[in-house]
């Protein structure tokens, strides 16, 4: 099983990036398919999910209108999708999928900086 982000990496404030996770190794339409953040010294906290058929929800409060998730059960992956991001938003993004069982990604960087 495996959970392989990419698309992280260095922005400017009001910059965007788009996040993708591409999962193996189990079936990717029986999972939801989440996003977590975890920034320096503070919890990992959920972001977003999208599930099967493409229903999807974002969480913090603090990003809702600015990021958005989906996915492509065709090409096993699913998307955070990132606009307007601030420093706040400087964290380590991980992919997770939900199902019979539980698996993460390695995450990856998102630091919003000038």
């Amino acid at each position: 099983v495996q959970l392989v982000e990419s698309g992280g990496g260095l922005v400017q404030p009001g910059g965007s990036l788009r996040l993708s996770c591409v999962a193996s190794g189990f079936i990717f339409s029986g999972y939801v398919m989440s996003w977590y953040r975890q920034a320096p010294g503070k919890e990992r906290e959920p972001v977003s999910h999208v599930t099967s058929a493409g229903g999807s929800a974002i969480y913090p409060d603090s990003v809702k209108g600015r990021f958005t998730t989906s996915r492509d059960n065709a090409k096993n992956t699913v998307y955070l999708q990132m606009n307007n991001l601030k420093p706040e938003d400087t964290a380590v993004y991980y992919c997770n999928a939900r199902g019979l069982r539980t698996f993460w990604g390695q995450g990856t960087q998102v630091t919003v900086s000038s």
